[in-house]
């Protein structure tokens, strides 16, 4: 079922258990019991203040850096992808960006527009929300270090303005004040060269494609570096390149990704994310911690 309501940009969507292997990288999860579309941020504030205080809710952008367990997920999906998208040059070297606008975008407009310092967001296969959430990083780069205010929401449909202060910044990592979600931001970003941006750009997506698996089924990084090393360094260490709990596999490609060869489902990719924590303990010694989130129930 889907309830469609026009509006001059975009349409809100509501559907009833929808499946989340059509909307995550892994192509993998169950169904989500609702799964909702904003039409624009006063349609979301209005949604969000009709939800009962109980429901659980998931965020949701380009769907990376995410693993839905089979069963699904008991509660309400707010999907970003394509909503509240808006990228605006403000004065000042500022770029004013929506939560679901996609990560490469922004880097590919800010370098259209002149402005430099974003091209490493061009790595994040993420929207914004989902970039300011973690603390998203590429090729040396982090999220935070370029943003000057937020915008939030709340459960009450309440949209506030904060600044970095606000907020505990760490790798991979931003604790927030209460339960509010990100709705937009703005980058300070520099002047620059258009042309020597785009081609930083294009270099960084090269050095991408050839020590990444790029066109196959992942959520991206799946563990966090440890400190003063890398997670891939001890995953292929310990052995576990290639490795495979059915469709699930450690990528030959790189070994902090796991890919989805065909068929795997949620409950494989899990199982094979705990056999390479608990190898890599016993080879290294090393802790791993996952970068991708885990939600939802078992089958």
């Amino acid at each position: 079922m889907r309830a469609n309501a026009e509006t001059a940009a975009h349409y809100t969507m509501l559907l009833y258990n929808e499946p989340m292997a059509k909307h995550t990288t892994w192509r993998v999860g169950g169904p989500a019991r609702h799964y909702f579309q904003p039409a624009d941020l006063a349609d979301l504030s209005d949604f969000l203040r009709s939800l009962p205080a109980s429901e659980p809710i998931l965020w949701l952008g380009l769907g990376s850096n995410l693993l839905v367990r089979d069963g699904g997920f008991q509660g309400t999906v707010i999907a970003m992808q394509g909503r509240l998208d808006e990228i605006e040059v403000v004065p000042g070297n500022r770029l004013k960006v929506g939560a679901g606008a996609s990560c490469a975008v922004v880097a590919r407009q800010a370098a259209r527009a002149g402005l430099c310092g974003a091209a490493f967001l061009a790595g994040i296969p993420g929207t914004m929300g989902g970039a300011l959430a973690m603390n998203a990083g590429a090729f040396g780069g982090e999220t935070w270090e370029r943003v000057i205010n937020v915008q939030t929401i709340d459960r009450l449909g309440v949209v506030r303005r904060r600044t970095p202060l606000e907020f505990k910044v760490a790798y991979r990592e931003v604790k927030r004040p209460g339960e509010e979600w990100f709705v937009g931001c703005e980058l300070q970003l520099e002047p620059g060269d258009a042309e020597k941006e785009r081609a930083e750009i294009q270099r960084l997506l090269k050095q991408r494609n050839v020590s990444q698996p790029v066109g196959e089924a992942s959520a991206g990084s799946t563990f966090r570096n440890p400190p003063g090393g890398y997670a891939a360094q001890l995953i292929e260490a310990a052995g576990l390149k290639g490795f495979r709990i059915g469709d699930a596999q450690v990528s030959e490609k790189h070994a902090n990704f796991i890919v989805n060869r065909g068929e795997a489902t949620a409950a494989q990719i899990e199982k094979l994310i705990d056999h390479v924590k608990q190898v890599v303990e016993q080879h290294a010694g090393v802790q791993l911690q996952t970068e991708v989130h885990i939600v939802g129930e078992p089958a």
